[in-house]
């Protein structure tokens, strides 16, 4: 069975990835990292551990990762941030807090450790800024050629980015962290706004996690609306939101899912263009493809997916 590892910032979305991840017997969720992004490290860390016990998993070890983007000496959530996800990154609702304290190794440490417990049969999420990996990658090179897979949410290589139109918000919390992730030559696929933006979800979907009767599916309902509703403004074209992170989950359970561009990707760090996701034209030709970019995505099939794991895993938490 693969394992797999999300780094979290944890917000709305990252939320429905965890409960992906946990519905998915196809694989084993050994770890959680935290960043920062929708929310602090801090806040991300805690909303880990509590979404966990939320959805019945509650001894899923949770590692605290680094606070900033790897150029900064501090992070600040931006009010768009706070209005798409709550001040609290889980739509405001009360989530009870775990009483479970996280791990006392951090993120970086487990990375390393766990690509070299599990090699090739590892698959790792991260779903917010790559400053993680990128320090893990730096802290030991060879990880690159050991892991199995890293599956990533973020950047945009064929439609518009959603914080500038050339920037996705992932890859613009940290663009030098990316920039050193992708060049590295570690096997990834970037599951990017080109994708994400066609799995919309609605009102109509969580009101059958509510019908439940059950206090995980209530919650999950109720924190996933104030995202349906926060679309309303932001995005009213779409009529639903974006199911970014879960994309990304549901890619690593089934890269089926997809249909990728197999290409060697950057990501600009200076200029007007900073945080741009684009082919690398140094290695344009080079048959050595180390990155695949999703430009399909089975919209049917994902969200059929989506919707029974989901469904069946709330109906089943007391």
């Amino acid at each position: 069975m693969k394992k797999l590892v999300l780094d979290l910032d944890v917000g709305i979305d990252d939320t429905l990835a965890v409960a992906y991840a946990l519905a998915s017997p196809e694989v084993e969720l050994v770890g959680i990292t935290t960043t920062y992004g929708n929310v602090t490290t801090e806040q991300s860390t805690a909303n880990a551990l509590a979404v966990c016990a939320l959805l019945g998993a509650p001894d899923v070890p949770v590692y605290p990762g680094l606070p900033c983007a790897s150029f900064a000496e501090d992070f600040t959530v931006q009010p768009v941030s706070a209005f798409i996800h709550g001040k609290n990154g889980v739509g405001e609702v009360d989530v009870p807090a775990s009483d479970r304290a996280p791990q006392g190794q951090g993120a970086v440490d487990f990375i390393v450790e766990a690509v070299h417990r599990w090699g090739k049969d590892l698959i790792y999420v991260p779903t917010g800024p790559l400053t993680n990996l990128d320090a893990a990658i730096a802290q030991d090179p060879s990880i690159v050629d050991e892991v199995g897979a890293v599956v990533l949410m973020g950047g945009a290589l064929t439609v518009p980015g959603n914080v500038a139109p050339w920037s996705e918000a992932n890859i613009s919390q940290d663009p030098d962290a990316a920039d050193r992730v992708f060049r590295s030559g570690i096997p990834a696929t970037m599951i990017g706004l080109d994708v994400t933006l066609q799995t919309l979800l609605t009102y109509r979907e969580t009101a059958l996690w509510r019908e439940t009767g059950t206090e995980a599916g209530k919650r999950l309902a109720d924190i996933t609306d104030y995202y349906i509703k926060a679309y309303e403004t932001t995005a009213p074209h779409l009529h639903g939101c974006g199911l970014h992170d879960p994309l990304a989950c549901a890619v690593a359970v089934d890269p089926s899912l997809v249909e990728c561009l197999p290409i060697n990707m950057m990501v600009d760090v200076e200029g007007p263009t900073r945080g741009r996701t684009i082919g690398n034209p140094e290695l344009l030709n080079d048959p050595n493809k180390t990155m695949e970019v999703a430009v399909r995505v089975d919209v049917p099939r994902f969200l059929d997916e989506f919707m029974g794991r989901i469904t069946r895993l709330v109906s089943s938490c007391q």
